[in-house]
């Protein structure tokens, strides 16, 4: 009978390449690893890594053996540690995909009250997407909402794109554009700094094919991809960006930077709780909702 921790050895081996990187993970000894290694290579009947001298190599067999183990073994790992690892409450581990801007606006202050133990992943959002799709997530807060079999969408918040301006920015030419004047009011913006929250302006272009119809032709001074950091250099700066209103609010309150243009069209969007519902509990469920909206 193969033992599971044999398994949980050899890949403990295989992504770390020593015996002794492998025993420190696995709190236990160097021989131990070793021996589990040996039961495991003499129960299959195949060599799976060739020793050297500061190495272990996986042999071919031993990278397909690897790619054949990791899924079962990291979805019994996951199945464990949701029996394993509760409060008070019968309510399983949950692990739940976010940006760290909602994270920080929306969860926080209430993660802590949960009743249950959570893990957040703070990734890209398609990583998050196929992650809640092939199981390894339990929630996933996005803008993502699709048609998958058995994954639920409920919305949870509605946002708009606003373009807000560093507070030492000087829109008093801007304020006596007249708002039917879009040309001038192009050329003014043209003339500003920008910061932008990635590479490809996404905001900035769809901002400006909503307004002007066109594509703007705009060199970011700053690109910044998490909406908290942008605001604050912002703040602390001298130009223009195009955020989330929900994240920008305490901002604007607080007049660290300033909404213009507010005759201006912005783009709308809408943020979902997506879940896999043949995989979470009702409790889960209940549970999420309080802690997000």
């Amino acid at each position: 009978m193969v033992n599971l921790e044999w398994y949980r050895t050899f890949k403990a081996i295989y992504e770390t390449g020593t015996l002794t990187q492998a025993s420190k993970i696995l709190l236990i000894s160097q021989p131990n690893v070793s021996q589990h290694l040996s039961f495991l290579e003499a129960h299959i009947g195949k060599k799976l890594f060739e020793r050297k001298p500061r190495r272990m190599v996986p042999t071919d067999y031993g990278k397909l053996f690897y790619a054949q183990l990791i899924s079962p073994l990291e979805g019994l790992e996951r199945l464990e540690s949701e029996f394993r690892y509760t409060r008070d409450s019968d309510i399983p581990l949950t692990c739940i995909g976010v940006s760290t801007d909602y994270y920080n606006i929306r969860i926080a202050s209430k993660a802590s009250s949960a009743p249950a133990n959570l893990v957040f992943e703070f990734d890209d959002p398609p990583v998050l997407k196929d992650n809640l799709i092939q199981g390894n997530l339990n929630f996933l807060i996005s803008d993502y909402c699709g048609h998958e079999k058995n994954i639920c969408y409920e919305e949870i918040l509605s946002t708009e794109e606003i373009l807000v301006a560093s507070s030492a920015v000087d829109t008093s030419a801007l304020d006596m554009i007249p708002s039917s004047a879009e040309h001038d009011m192009e050329h003014w913006l043209l003339r500003q700094n920008w910061y932008a929250y990635s590479s490809d302006l996404i905001l900035i272009k769809n901002f400006w094919q909503e307004n002007f119809k066109k594509r703007p032709n705009i060199k970011p001074n700053l690109i910044i991809p998490d909406f908290h950091a942008l605001i604050n250099t912002l703040s602390e700066g001298n130009g223009l960006g195009i955020v989330p209103d929900y994240i920008a609010r305490e901002y604007l309150r607080e007049n660290k930077i300033k909404q213009i243009c507010k005759n201006l069209k912005r783009n709308s969007g809408k943020l979902y709780l997506a879940y896999h519902k043949n995989v979470v509990t009702t409790e889960q469920i209940e549970m999420i909702q309080q802690i997000v909206r």
